[in-house]
């Protein structure tokens, strides 16, 4: 038996899962665990950090108010941060946060507003000379995406308003039930995946880049809070903000209650967990916020959110059920995923017939077989998910995890350490798309235009199976879709014709091969110098190669010896791309011999300038810390490597420091 993880080790496995999970929620809208499990993991690190303060770091999921904003529109600020809410998870967790506002403000008397914590996006609109200028996603809190044109297509948005000074509203973009099943309907019926629930369709509508899509998608916008230009309260009460914007023509949540008494909110708390089911939306809880402005400020805020609000979250909703077989659905990426196939139940005024079970550990963790009946928990958020099996089957049946794909019937690999079982077969259907949206990327061969809006039509139509099947397409093939024209198409086109002009380092991370950045790329190239030598080599082999460790090179291997890689492998070769690198030997320089680790922002390079200008004179970039290290070069907000170098007494330098050494 192992031993029990130390304070340090656990808290560092807790930030990693939390990290994970934020960008499942935040960036992928594809979450994997239910807000209480999350809650939960958050909860857990903050007991350790307060229990030892020597571990607390500035770079912990416990410092910040979200997610990092999705790639792919322009990033802006917000004028100030739209911070997160502490969550009570039953009545005593409420009544003790009401202990302390009553205790902060000193016994005065004060009053509270009971707001539906409705599912969606959270979104910062603004307006000035009565109209609608800008719209920008919560993002990470501080930074956020513009999506002011899709926003605009959303009816429940005025466009104008009475009130002529600059404003900003802040508020709730969500799906409601009827238009969530419309959509899925729709999508199944063109073969596509249904979304998990409305947050994730209302949250992934908002970003598309065609904004005649996303005015389709019938997506609402609640607005809950008021503030001036500067970012500061504009009226004294919250009350009064809500009912300032309903008369400006906003769509205010009329189910919302002022409350004498944290009993009274209770009350309301009670009320709406009764009539959840009924309602046109999906909310998880309650919002209570103090009334008055003022005392909001007197409150004031702890790192991550205000103390004079708080969510009481509901539970989530449970039932009974019988798994009837478990089947393997092949994600984007290659991922497997066992999903269970259930006699259909009404949950939370939604029928489930399925629901995930993650991966093979979570099915051994259960102890499920086959015709078992199973406890079904499913709170609005998330895919149902099964909790518990409750009674064991009188003809049970076993799960495997099949020993080939599915969908392709290529190979399947475990890595060890790793819950997941994937298919590491680029072309197959499953993950094909995601493959072409990699290798299309401006980090690997950088094809401009072949965004996800394109893919999406050339894998529907046919005219792409295989990631190699890009170099095969015509003007004309692309003229013949919706909304491309000549002049995008011969851009496409062009773009694809000199994308076969990229190196081979980029053509090795083009593969998408697990673990395989832009950096093992370059070094694999520099080492092997051939794509064939690197296709061949044992796994001894590639560990030979600089920063390539036996995880690495299991995954390489493993990729090279799956036979539907390999025949992509010679079309590429065949439509002209890269297979070979000449490797500059570079002799002399002021940094031979010398490794850098690079960590938080300096004030005039980028990553990319640092690590080509260390390289150019002769030293080493590395990605982590080790007593291999000569130096750590810090800029602004410098992470946890910045805490290992001082741990193991490694010289830390700035940019000037760097300079200093390039001469």
């Amino acid at each position: 038996m192992s031993p029990a993880p130390t304070p340090a080790e656990r808290a560092d496995r807790l930030r990693a899962l939390i990290r994970h999970h934020e960008h499942q929620y935040y960036v992928l809208d594809a979450p994997e665990i239910t807000d209480g499990e999350y809650d939960a993991l958050v909860r857990e690190l903050e007991a350790i950090e307060r229990e030892h303060p020597e571990l607390d770091s500035p770079d912990s999921p416990t410092k910040r108010v979200g997610g990092k904003p999705r790639e792919g529109f322009q990033k802006l600020a917000h004028s100030s941060a739209m911070l997160s809410l502490d969550n009570a998870l039953d009545e005593s967790e409420l009544r003790a946060f009401d202990g302390r506002v009553r205790e902060l403000l000193g016994g005065a008397d004060f009053r509270y507003v009971a707001e539906l914590k409705m599912d969606g996006l959270s979104m910062a609109t603004r307006f000035q000379g009565g109209s609608f200028q800008l719209a920008v996603t919560r993002g990470d809190g501080s930074i956020g995406e513009d999506v002011t044109e899709n926003a605009r297509t959303i009816r429940s948005m005025p466009l104008t308003v009475r009130h002529t000074d600059a404003f900003e509203v802040r508020g709730e973009v969500v799906m409601n039930r009827r238009a969530f099943e419309r959509l899925n309907t729709d999508r199944e019926e063109q073969g596509l995946a249904r979304f998990a629930n409305p947050r994730n369709a209302a949250a992934g509508s908002l970003r598309l880049l065609e904004t005649a899509i996303t005015a389709s998608r019938r997506l609402d916008y609640y607005a809950y809070f008021l503030l001036n230009e500067a970012g500061a309260f504009l009226l004294d009460s919250h009350w009064e903000s809500l009912e300032w914007l309903a008369r400006q023509g906003f769509k205010v949540n009329p189910l919302r209650r002022i409350c004498a008494s944290v009993e009274e909110a209770l009350d309301f708390c009670r009320e709406f967990d009764a009539r959840r089911d009924s309602l046109p939306y999906e909310i998880d809880g309650v919002v209570i916020k103090v009334d008055s402005v003022a005392q909001q400020v007197a409150l004031g805020y702890t790192a991550r959110a205000p103390r004079w609000a708080i969510a009481f979250k509901y539970a989530a909703r449970q039932v009974e059920t019988v798994v009837e077989d478990i089947l393997v659905q092949v994600g984007r990426t290659g991922a497997l995923t066992p999903v269970a196939v259930l006699e259909p139940k009404v949950v939370s005024g939604v029928t489930v017939s399925r629901a995930t079970l993650h991966n093979e550990d979570e099915i051994a963790r259960l102890g499920l077989q086959i015709g078992d009946t199973v406890v079904v928990e499913r709170s609005g958020d998330v895919i149902p998910k099964v909790v518990r099996v409750k009674e064991l089957g009188g003809t049970r049946r076993e799960f495997h995890m099949p020993t080939e794909c599915p969908v392709c019937h290529g190979h399947i690999v475990r890595e060890e350490g790793e819950a997941a079982s994937r298919c590491i077969n680029v072309s197959c259907p499953a993950r094909l798309k995601e493959s072409i949206r990699h290798f299309a990327s401006r980090n690997v061969l950088a094809i401009d235009g072949l965004g996800d809006v394109l893919i999406e039509h050339l894998v529907e139509s046919g005219l792409v199976k295989s990631v190699a099947d890009i170099y095969r397409l015509q003007q004309a093939d692309l003229e013949s879709l919706e909304r491309m024209g000549p002049k995008s198409a011969a851009n496409v086109c062009a773009n694809i014709a000199r994308s076969r002009l990229m190196p081979m380092p980029r053509v090795i991370g083009a593969l998408g091969i697990r673990f395989v950045g832009e950096r093992t790329a370059q070094l694999l190239a520099e080492h092997f110098g051939s794509l064939d030598l690197i296709a061949n080599a044992t796994r001894d082999e590639l560990q030979a190669a600089q920063e390539v460790g036996p995880k690495v090179a299991e995954a390489i291997f493993d990729f090279f010896h799956e036979p539907r890689n390999l025949e992509l492998l010679e079309r590429l070769r065949a439509e002209g791309l890269m297979f070979r690198h000449t490797v500059v030997k570079r002799e002399g320089g002021p940094l031979v011999g010398l490794t850098f680790v690079l960590t938080g922002t300096l004030p005039n390079l980028t990553r990319d300038d640092a690590k080509k200008r260390i390289e150019e004179a002769g030293g080493k970039v590395s990605g982590s810390v080790s007593k291999k290290t000569s130096f750590v070069v810090a800029g602004e907000e410098a992470g946890s490597k910045l805490d290992k170098a001082r741990e193991l007494g490694i010289p830390v330098i700035d940019e000037d420091g760097l300079l200093e050494k390039l001469g």
